[in-house]
């Protein structure tokens, strides 16, 4: 049996230890917090976010035609924070399932909470019928909170969105009734250029809180000519052009300027004659880029998000620490705008990752 004095002396050393962990935790938990509070601040400049998506754009065709190839991707990566080691979903590299998972924050595996959308047509159906219940999206969080919403996409295919979450949205059951219809704005047209013309058209007359743009360039061309080709880089030049006029836009109207956070980022890359094989690095790898209010200039987004992993040239699963994905496109969008989580997403949950100044 131990004595009294050594009881004495174990149970001291065990407060002692209690109190410094406890102090730890406090400092920990405080640390988190002011970095919050950092965060939230920087973030509080920003009212509207436009997200671009670039359909098949391999992060290499930038480095490849440099800065006077690709001016606008190049200011992005000077005057925003950036990474071209991001990954797309890792079940598919194709482009209907990865953009449901950058507006719903979802993997595709319906069997693990995922969205369904495994197929890459437009069956007429909708994600709500893939999944095997309602699936909701940023188009919900920001339309169901009064803000406006639009989607601008140059394949018809994407019709299958303006039918989940118009024809089929939910009711909205949060405060005033804004109507099932999620998405107010909606052009699809398989001309990029004049996508984009009606795009900075209504960003200078009325933009809206949350704007989806898709341009479909470098996927045509890989697809008719080679990914990475000659053909499919003079797609790039084109769509750093269309990319150029959308910045000239939002620097040219001082609200969005003050106001707007731009994310660019592509559904998957490609090399060759396809991109839908998903355990190749050339086509799950893509780009992830963001411009605006209290965003820190020529940033490596990892440097900055230290509880992602930046995966070298690997393909993670869904376990461990992530990397950036595309699909934490979803509740970027709501964090920034200081909305709820995406009801039942998974990407970027909890809002982690920070595109503002550390």
């Amino acid at each position: 049996m131990e004595s009294a004095p050594r009881v004495k002396a174990v149970q001291s050393a065990e407060r002692a230890a209690a109190v410094k962990s406890a102090a730890r935790a406090a400092a920990v938990k405080n640390a988190k917090r002011a970095e919050d509070a950092k965060s939230a601040s920087a973030d509080n400049a920003v009212d509207r976010v436009l997200v671009i998506s670039v359909d098949g754009l391999n992060p290499r065709a930038i480095t490849r035609l440099g800065r006077s190839g690709t001016p606008a991707f190049h200011r992005l990566m000077r005057q925003g924070s950036w990474t071209f080691n991001a990954r797309t979903a890792r079940e598919q590299t194709r482009t209907l399932p990865n953009h449901t998972g950058m507006l719903t924050g979802r993997r595709i595996n319906d069997r693990a909470g995922g969205h369904g959308v495994t197929f890459n047509k437009d069956r007429g159906t909708t994600v709500h019928r893939a999944a095997g219940r309602y699936v909701a999206s940023a188009f919900d969080v920001v339309h169901d909170r009064g803000g406006k919403t639009a989607l601008y996409s140059a394949k018809p295919k994407f019709r299958f969105f303006q039918r989940s979450y118009n024809r089929d949205g939910r009711a909205d059951k949060v405060g005033k009734n804004h109507g099932r219809a999620k998405i107010d704005t909606v052009r699809i047209t398989g001309n990029n250029s004049y996508l984009v013309r009606r795009l900075n058209a209504e960003l200078r007359t009325r933009p809206a809180t949350f704007t989806f743009l898709h341009i479909s360039l470098p996927d045509a061309a890989g697809h008719r000519h080679g990914f990475m080709g000659r053909r499919y880089l003079a797609a790039v030049k084109r769509t750093d052009t269309l990319l150029g006029s959308v910045l000239a836009t939002v620097a040219g109207q001082p609200s969005l300027r003050r106001d707007m956070l731009v994310v660019l980022t592509a559904d998957h890359g490609g090399n060759g004659a396809s991109h839908n094989d998903p355990a190749r690095l050339q086509n799950y790898r893509v780009p992830f880029m963001a411009l605006g209010p209290g965003v820190p200039a020529g940033r490596d987004l990892y440097a900055i998000n230290p509880s992602f992993r930046n995966p070298g040239s690997s393909r993670p699963g869904y376990r461990g620490r992530q990397p950036i994905r595309n699909g934490d496109v979803a509740n970027l969008v709501t964090d920034v705008l200081d909305l709820p989580l995406v009801p039942g997403s998974e990407f970027n949950r909890p809002r982690r990752l920070n595109v503002f100044s550390r």
